[in-house]
């Protein structure tokens, strides 16, 4: 979810390196903007349906796994996007989380 589509953009592409796969005019009002992660079968849309403007910036119900947590949450660092919460150990690994530039919550998990 996000309120500004350049910047969320800009965030995908430049901090995490993520390729745009479409970028169209949805409507009047939205772009339905997917990307692709370099490397893996899955990808991400920055998209927002009406009446969910209020979502933006909340938690986004995902994890993503990354090979070495601690290097990626350096990376990520360096590039200033906000942590939300250091790596720990958790039940089942590890665990940190940035927020985009929307303020939604970017969580990071590893073996």
């Amino acid at each position: 979810m996000h309120q500004d589509h350049d910047r969320a953009l800009a965030f995908y592409t430049e901090k995490l390196a993520f390729q745009i796969l479409t970028d169209r005019a949805f409507n009047e009002k939205q772009r339905w903007i997917e990307l692709t992660i370099p490397g893996a079968a899955t990808g991400i849309a920055l998209f927002t349906p009406e009446s969910h403007e209020d979502r933006v910036g909340t938690f986004v119900n995902s994890s993503w796994e990354v090979d070495d947590i601690d290097q990626t949450f350096a990376d990520l660092s360096a590039k200033r996007c906000h942590v939300q919460r250091p790596t720990r150990e958790a039940a089942l690994g590890f665990f940190s989380a940035h927020t985009d530039s929307e303020g939604n919550m970017i969580a990071l998990s590893a073996k």
